[in-house]
């Protein structure tokens, strides 16, 4: 499972969510801005209270960090899978 902490008015969370969208890749989304239990469990889970964080519980690893949460997203779940560059269907 994907946690993405996050808050809507950020524009590093919207990175996030926008390239993950592209990917085919959802994720279980927690407000910190409007849910204290939320931001709570961040700081429980990563130390601090920053955003955006992602936790893949499957493989158990927890991100900073927008460009590194992207970066890992293309790795272990663009549906390419393959390592070769995406492309959107506009511009094949």
């Amino acid at each position: 499972m994907l946690i993405l902490y996050y808050k809507p008015t950020c524009p590093f969370c919207q990175k996030v969510l926008g390239e993950a969208e592209e990917m085919g890749v959802s994720f279980d989304l927690r407000d910190i801005s409007s849910d204290e239990t939320n931001a709570e469990a961040l700081i429980e889970a990563g130390g601090k209270r920053q955003v955006p964080f992602l936790v893949d519980t499957d493989r158990n690893v927890s991100l900073y960090e927008s460009d590194d949460i992207v970066a890992y997203l293309r790795e272990q779940y663009s549906k390419a899978g393959d390592g070769a560059p995406q492309v959107c269907d506009s511009c094949q």
